[in-house]
């Protein structure tokens, strides 16, 4: 076998050196002559050298690799005449190529150059008569791939070119994003968001991906925003998606969408993006109408979709958006969390969490898919009927064995506890999480003992603390077994929780003074302009002063409030300490008495025979004023 000849290219016949170009061209033809040019040498072949007998003889078989230096231009193999073979190299000088000969390509960018062309012609200038023109060709489109697949449903040669007609014609559509204001109307009033939901229900799962990557990118909040000529003010462009929107809903998308989730196969790339794109829509819909959420979720399935969803066991993008779309179908919403807990939503929510027990999310997506589910459980929890399914569910058990564990689900767990505990109807809640030794890990974090990878979530976390600790002596009876285990921390190591509270009621007093002068300085300036201050602006600076302080400073209180009533050593302990710094427990009662006048009767009210939030602050606020 002559390896030679297996690793160098035939010369081509010797001849002139003037360049002749046969009728029909090869690619290897082509790309030699591009290679002639390029390094100088004469159009005509390549000129054979002669080599003597003796020097053909006497020469070893050898495989000879080419210059390394050599351009990719200068190659002149490719396998099965790829034009692109050379053209296209990764990293480490592979070649792949797109596997088309020259002559393939330059006819398909001949194809490529009259559709961009032809739809850049009625977009170059966004007038009516050049959107009137794509809806009339894609009108065009989906009645001819109708009629010959009605005709010919057996025969796919038959349909084929009308379906790559559509596929077009869908494609073209997307620049009418860039143009809501002119658009979007036209598209309701034309009928051609109708037939563009109609193609929902088509035979080719490609053509459902293009309409639902075409109403992904329609519905986008940030529509039209790229137009240079800003042709449409922000009201315009609402007021355009709104009608888009609701032609959508009367067309039932909403159905339509969720049942080709159900379709498409994710284990295809082309089918993993449409069901992205169909996740991406629903987010886009109840963006701009929250109150679509209530019907996404009654008159479809797809909360139970996503439920089925994040409990898949490799992590990937649709399993993070859909823990994502959860947490928003969720939020403030409880229709849909009582929904939720029908599905038995909250015992899949656990059995997804456990798997961080013990292990970290390998990255920053899973990551983020972990603290949606922690968020939706949260959101749910806010609901007393889910928070007794928590319970059945061991649900407290499993934060606790968390709060042990050095990981990243740890400070999730104490956030998850704190929403479990709080109200009237968390009473079960804080008796479960006393019996299951939670006491000593929740103390530990609030003492800030913590790793370093726990110092960033030590603020987050030291407020949750407060809040269970709060919690605790709302809803634990009054001399029971739980309620002294939990005073007994207090007294424990000479009053070192008590010397805590006391630190971060300074450094919320420090913070909540910052507010206070901002909000005068506002306030001289409104006096100065001659404005009224109405209830709107003292409700808006209330806010402020809880985000800046005051929060935390009233939930510090009401615990010292509570540990001083019912501990005689504690509250000698807590008046000696505030002493020191000019204060006494009038201040405490201060910060008690706003804290009360804010109380939400409606949502604080107890049940028969249970003391609300506000006759508890009353009757701390009575026993301070004593003291």
């Amino acid at each position: 076998m002559d390896i030679n000849k297996l690793f160098k290219v035939p010369q081509l016949p010797s001849g002139s050196n003037k360049r002749r170009m046969p009728d029909n061209p090869t690619p290897e033809m082509l790309k030699k002559m591009r290679m002639d040019v390029s390094s100088g040498f004469p159009a005509g072949p390549p000129q054979e050298t002669s080599a003597s007998p003796a020097q053909n003889t006497s020469r070893a078989a050898t495989v000879r690799d080419e210059d390394e230096d050599m351009e990719v231009g200068d190659r002149d193999f490719a396998p099965g005449g790829d034009a692109d073979y050379f053209a296209e190299e990764d990293e480490e000088g592979r070649f792949y190529g797109g596997g088309l000969t020259g002559e393939q390509k330059d006819i398909l960018n001949i194809f490529d150059k009259d559709i961009e062309e032809d739809v850049r012609e009625d977009l170059d200038e966004m007038t009516m008569v050049g959107v009137r023109r794509l809806l009339t060709r894609f009108e065009r489109a989906v009645n001819k791939n109708q009629n010959q697949r009605s005709k010919y449903p057996d025969d796919p040669t038959k349909f084929i070119d009308s379906e790559a007609d559509l596929d077009a014609a869908l494609k073209s559509l997307l620049p009418l994003a860039q143009s809501p204001v002119l658009a979007y109307p036209e598209l309701v009033s034309s009928d051609s968001v109708a037939r563009l939901i109609g193609l929902l229900s088509h035979e080719n799962p490609d053509i459902v991906i293009d309409v639902v990557e075409v109403i992904h990118e329609l519905t986008d909040e940030d529509v039209g925003n790229e137009a240079e000529d800003e042709e449409a003010e922000e009201g315009s462009r609402e007021d355009a998606l709104k009608t888009l929107i609701e032609g959508l809903l009367a067309n039932s998308i909403l159905e339509l969408l969720v049942d080709n989730l159900k379709r498409l196969n994710e284990t295809e790339e082309s089918d993993r993006q449409g069901v992205f794109h169909i996740l991406g829509i629903f987010e886009n819909l109840v963006g701009f109408r929250p109150e679509l959420s209530t019907e996404l979720v009654s008159k479809t399935t797809l909360l139970q979709w996503l439920l089925s969803r994040i409990q898949s066991k490799s992590h990937e993008e649709n399993r993070g958006y859909a823990a994502e779309l959860l947490s928003i179908l969720l939020q403030s919403n409880r229709a849909n969390r009582l929904a939720l807990g029908k599905l038995d939503g909250v015992e899949m929510f656990l059995k997804v969490l456990s798997q961080f027990r013990k292990r970290d999310p390998v990255d920053a997506d899973e990551t983020e898919f972990m603290e949606n589910v922690f968020d939706s459980l949260c959101s749910t929890l806010g609901e007393p009927e889910v928070k007794k399914l928590f319970l059945d569910s061991e649900g407290v058990d499993l934060m606790v064995l968390m709060m042990k564990e050095k990981m990243q689900s740890r400070s999730r767990s104490i956030k998850v506890l704190d929403h479990a505990m709080s109200g009237p109807a968390g009473t079960a809640c804080c008796e479960t999480f006393v019996e299951a030794l939670g006491l000593k890990n929740l103390f530990s974090t609030f003492m800030g003992k913590a790793s370093k990878k726990q110092q960033k979530t030590q603020p987050e976390d030291t407020s949750h603390s407060l809040g269970i600790v709060s919690s605790l002596f709302s809803n634990l009876a009054s001399d029971s077994p739980a309620r002294i285990r939990l005073l007994a921390k207090f007294v424990e190591n000479t009053y070192e929780k008590v010397d805590k509270l006391l630190e971060i009621r300074d450094a919320a007093q420090g913070r909540l003074r910052t507010v206070e002068k901002d909000i005068g300085d506002e306030k001289k300036m409104l006096a100065e302009e001659g404005e009224e201050v109405g209830p709107g602006m003292e409700d808006l600076w209330y806010l402020q002063r809880l985000e800046g302080g005051l929060f935390t400073l009233q939930t510090v209180d009401y615990i010292l409030a509570w540990v001083a009533m019912e501990d005689d050593g504690i509250r000698t302990h807590i008046q000696q300490m505030l002493r020191r710094k000019d204060k006494s427990l009038k201040d405490i009662v201060k910060t008690l008495e706003v804290y009360r006048d804010n109380v939400d009767e409606d949502g604080a009210a107890a049940a028969d025979g249970e003391t609300s939030q506000k006759e508890i602050l009353q009757n701390l606020i009575l026993f301070l004023d004593a003291c």
